[in-house]
């Protein structure tokens, strides 16, 4: 399956300061909770209310490198709602920002900001949650300059089973070989994808790799898609051919139809009352998950005991939550279980704002690619 371990470097250090115009609440108490899951499980399920577009915010300065991400040198902290709460600027040194993190959660339950607090250390989550704007990997403004063929050795001709894409006098655009590959495998097969997965399948390239053909992970996920040799090996790819960006175009494909065969009936099972347009949405988001962290696992999410209750939650009062919330809450309320943490959440997010980033380019914006439901 493809490995999730291949994510902009996320670490849990913030400093001292944070914004003055946040507003102070009534003291809290400054004893620390030993377990930050504790705060997590205390969470009510209604909680996660705006949980989507908060993330998408303190997500979209980091790759923009906007915002209060402008000085790369900064942390950001926020809250098990995923709204941001402050800012610092980074420590000397990573013992002098742990210090400095967890001095600066304690504050931050003391002035009723955040709900509890745990310290963390270089191996332990410690709430309220940072994340580094300092992500040298994540740069949308060049993935998107690969993938639009603006950068033009990012540019592609070539033959991949039965498909012919350019030549080499001519080559194309990663754009253009996305939507070739994916149109000639609609027209041939069956497919039970959402409209939209087009344009979200090339946020995915723009997260997982940044266009570059040889991006290659620590856990040996390969290519454009960042998939493990066993998926290719599936996919029917030989390793001669593993970096070929037609083959990972195909077989990315592949792997999102064999997931959505997987979740489509849990999900239309699970939130049965949810309106159409608003269920199909959710089927998006949890595809891309599934590309994440796998197939099984976002079902579990669905049907488990345990890991259900978020979903079953969110079914039963679905009008106070958009798509995203319910995608996201059913991860948040899980985080530390089933090997869920905070990066599931992140990719979703990158891949949604590297999706809203290719469609601003004027050529594509009115386009069906661009325009589907």
């Amino acid at each position: 399956m493809h490995h999730p371990g291949r994510f902009p470097r996320v670490t849990q250090t913030v400093g001292l300061l944070v914004l003055s115009c946040m507003p102070f609440l009534s003291h809290g108490n400054t004893t620390p909770v030993e377990d930050w899951q504790a705060i997590i499980r205390d969470t009510p399920y209604w909680d996660s209310q705006g949980v989507y577009s908060n993330i998408l915010d303190i997500r979209r300065w980091v790759l923009e490198e906007s915002g209060y991400c402008a000085d790369q040198e900064r942390h950001l902290l926020f809250d098990h709602r995923g709204r941001f709460i402050g800012y610092t600027s980074d420590g000397a040194t990573r013992a002098e920002t742990q210090k400095r993190l967890n001095e600066q959660r304690e504050k931050l339950a003391r002035q009723g900001r955040a709900t509890g607090w745990t310290p963390g250390d270089a191996t332990t989550t410690g709430y309220p949650f940072a994340l580094a704007c300092d992500q040298p990997h994540a740069r949308l403004d060049e993935a998107r300059s690969r993938y639009l063929g603006d950068d033009t050795d990012a540019r592609l001709w070539g033959r991949w089973d039965d498909l012919d894409f350019a030549t080499r006098e001519n080559p194309g655009t990663l754009h253009d070989a996305l939507v070739y590959v994916y149109g000639t495998r609609s027209r041939q097969q069956q497919q039970s994808l959402p409209p939209e997965l087009p344009r979200y399948l090339a946020g995915m390239m723009m997260i997982e790799s940044g266009g570059r053909t040889r991006a290659h992970s620590a856990a040996d996920a390969k290519g454009i898609m960042q998939l493990t040799p066993q998926v290719l090996s599936d996919c029917g790819v030989a390793p001669r051919n593993h970096w070929h960006r037609l083959a990972q175009l195909d077989c990315a494909i592949k792997l999102m139809s064999q997931n959505a065969r997987i979740l489509e009936p849990a999900i239309n099972t699970a939130f049965a009352g949810l309106p159409k347009a608003k269920r199909q949405r959710l089927f998006t988001l949890l595809l891309i998950q599934a590309y994440h962290g796998g197939a099984t696992r976002v079902l579990r999410l669905l049907e488990d005991d345990e890991l259900g209750g978020p979903a079953q939650y969110f079914a039963e009062h679905h009008e106070r939550f958009t798509a995203g919330d319910i995608a996201f809450g059913m991860i948040f309320h899980n985080l530390g279980r089933d090997r869920l943490g905070l990066a599931s959440l992140y990719y979703v997010a990158d891949v949604e704002l590297a999706t809203q980033a290719i469609c601003e380019e004027p050529a594509l914006t009115q386009t069906p690619f661009c325009q589907s439901p």
